[in-house]
């Protein structure tokens, strides 16, 4: 059976199914995604979205949707399905959906009378290309199958609206057409495995809604053009290949291209399959340089998701090399900007003060996974440069206090650290003055470069001075930070210490080096496991705390102040696991497995075989934001590779 199997009674209940999206990409920025019948729900979803250089990267609406109708005896079946203003559904495609499958690839069975046809997906690894292939697995008399395709022309992000500006005209290419709404656009280009006939008949379909954008309390309504139809003649048994792409295509290599790019790939059998498989999707390769996306839809290249999930999603799957080219690119940018100040062009935030501690993180992780030698031939210079450069005091927002060893940051007017929630220009939850896990983080950097340099006497001076500085700043962190409930005050700014139990202290405890000793790290760990511990990760707030706000509904404004006031996040429970099994040894494996049959249970929600950026601090726990979100996949991918580890 299946691990990712979808039958008839749950596909035609669309109050069941479009909830549940499928998300495919090409590891260069472009994606495939929609709803498991095929109604788009959202702005950004769409049959072809790719990202266009000269628009700053960003993903771009081609093509929306391609209909398919059946035809026999003159009768047509139409298999598409378009939600229209007042909630209307038209047509009613999904009532013909028999099976919908994504181990392998988005397979899609209907059954229309004696017909019987399936639907695959699949796109091209590194090109902007989507395949699909029909197979008509039955029929009694001659059928023909028509396709119209739904244009778009857009930022994922905003909406088309009927313009008389749009170029009508389509040229005739091998087995297809060629066509471009709007200048600064690529050409798409459209044709299938063979010659099609083409009828031009082009209409606007207009009040097209996407029922997630409603939601959210965000535009949710547009006008696709549709150029005209294209008509081919099946038989039983038959396989028809349609490609959409921003190139033109040899016909005749469809059938090869699409049966080489199936025999890459790993089948999403299992928890970990699909986690894998959720990791390999956010690779962004472009040219020379490999990056991490921050999630899908709407994610860019972020340096600080980019460390805190690199090791999970190339690591624990075993992908060193990418694990090495995105690190390359990476610290390219990061060194650049510690040399002269200048921010990267395609990695946001890389002038942000947690970024340099989240690196030294990542290649601890590196240094666990690979080994001793490997780390201190590739990365003991980034080191070196990452923390003299913290103590030189060379970052304009990390100062380091000369009597405490603490390092300090202002958040007042822009968000410091990852709680980066921003409303009316102000930060929601203005974090400033000594943060927990930045100074966590530091310590534990310390106390890391340190073991990267013992073997090499070169660096004596650079390791004697970063254990002084750990060793200064220990008693001040408790000093700081441990209050007398047993938990970690989140920040501490002047006079102020914020008493709100957050998960930040999560982190504190689950690094290798802490300042804490094991009896107060276990004091910790009880707070954040009654306090903050779901099924779906950390909660952001404890519902304890003032300001709690679990679910992240509403307007924008609303889910903005809600975002880290109670939502959990699955990334945490990486170091929540950590902690645990630093407490508890290998007597907490067990519990920490149990841990995980939330994060299960997802594989088949929201985006099938994914995780979601947050979900609702309170049952039942419903996913919301990004639908596919970096740090999450990996922290999970790593908790896992632990206790494999560990189990073995």
């Amino acid at each position: 059976m299946s691990y990712l199997k979808f039958d008839k009674n749950l596909l035609i209940n669309l109050e069941q199914s479009l909830p549940k999206e499928m998300l495919r990409t090409n590891q260069a920025g472009a994606y495939h995604c929609s709803s498991i019948v095929g109604c788009n729900t959202r702005k950004q979803h769409g049959l072809l979205v790719i990202p266009l250089e000269g628009k700053e990267y960003r993903p771009h609406v081609l093509l929306s949707s391609l209909d398919e109708t059946v035809v026999q005896h003159g009768a047509p079946f139409n298999l598409g399905i378009h939600r229209y203003k007042g909630g209307v559904y038209s047509p009613n495609g999904h009532k013909y959906i028999r099976e919908f499958d994504c181990e392998n690839v988005p397979r899609t069975t209907y059954r229309v009378g004696g017909v019987i046809l399936t639907k695959e997906k699949i796109f091209i690894s590194k090109e902007n290309r989507v395949l699909i292939r029909y197979t008509l697995v039955e029929a009694h008399s001659p059928t023909t199958l028509q396709f119209r395709p739904f244009l778009a022309f857009r930022d994922s992000n905003e909406l088309c609206i009927a313009n008389d500006n749009l170029n009508r005209d389509c040229v005739d290419v091998k087995n297809g057409i060629a066509c471009c709404m709007y200048p600064g656009y690529p050409t798409l280009y459209m044709q299938f495995s063979r010659k099609p006939e083409w009828v031009y008949d082009p209409h606007w379909y207009n009040g097209i809604e996407y029922v997630k954008d409603l939601e959210r309390g965000v535009p949710y309504t547009e006008d696709l053009w549709v150029p005209g139809y294209f008509s081919v003649p099946i038989k039983k048994g038959e396989s028809l290949i349609f490609s959409a792409g921003v190139s033109e295509v040899s016909p005749r290599n469809l059938h090869k291209m699409y049966e080489a790019e199936i025999a890459s790939r790993t089948p999403r059998s299992s928890f970990f399959n699909c986690l894998k498989n959720a990791a390999k999707q956010l690779y962004l390769i472009d040219g020379d340089n490999e990056y991490m996306l921050s999630g899908y839809p709407w994610g860019t290249v972020l340096a600080r998701n980019t460390f805190m999930s690199l090791p999970g999603n190339t690591l624990a799957i075993n992908h060193r090399d990418d694990y090495e080219k995105i690190m390359a690119t990476a610290a390219r940018a990061l060194t650049h900007y510690m040399a002269t100040g200048e921010r990267d062009r395609r990695i946001h935030g890389i002038d942000l003060p947690d970024i340099p501690l989240w690196a030294v993180w990542a290649i601890q992780q590196y240094f666990k996974s690979v080994g001793a030698d490997e780390a201190r031939k590739n990365y003991t210079e980034l080191v070196r440069s990452i923390l003299n450069y913290i103590l030189d005091d060379g970052h304009p927002n990390l100062a380091v206090d000369p009597v405490t060893g603490l390092i300090s940051t202002v958040g007042t007017s822009t968000p410091a650290s990852w709680m980066n929630s921003v409303l009316n220009g102000h930060p929601v939850v203005p974090r400033t003055g000594l943060l927990v896990e930045f100074n966590a983080l530091f310590y534990n950097a310390l106390l890391f470069g340190a073991k990267l340099l013992e073997e090499n006497p070169e660096f004596a001076a650079d390791r004697d001075r970063w254990i002084a500085q750990a060793e200064k700043m220990k008693q001040p962190f408790i000093d700081t930070f441990l209050n007398g409930y047993g938990y970690l005050y989140d920040y501490v700014n002047g006079n102020y210490s914020d008493p709100s139990v957050r998960p930040n202290m999560a982190i504190a405890i689950g690094l290798d080096y802490s300042p804490l000793d094991r009896r107060q790290r276990k004091g910790v760990l009880d707070v954040v496991t009654r306090e903050l511990l779901t099924p779906k990760g950390l909660r952001t707030l404890s519902p304890k705390s003032y300001g709690y706000r679990p679910f992240y509904l509403g307007s924008p404004e609303e889910r903005e102040i809600s975002l880290h006031n109670g939502p959990a996040r699955p990334w945490l429970i990486g170091f929540y696991a950590d902690a645990y099994l630093k407490v508890f040894g290998l007597s907490g494996v067990s519990y920490i497995d149990r841990m995980l049959i939330g994060f299960e249970d997802e594989m088949s929600q929201g985006c099938i075989g994914s995780l979601s950026q947050l979900y609702d601090g309170n049952p039942p726990f419903a996913g919301r934001g990004a639908i596919s979100h970096a740090t999450n996949i990996a922290e999970v991918l790593r908790t896992l590779r632990t206790l494999k580890k560990l189990n073995v």
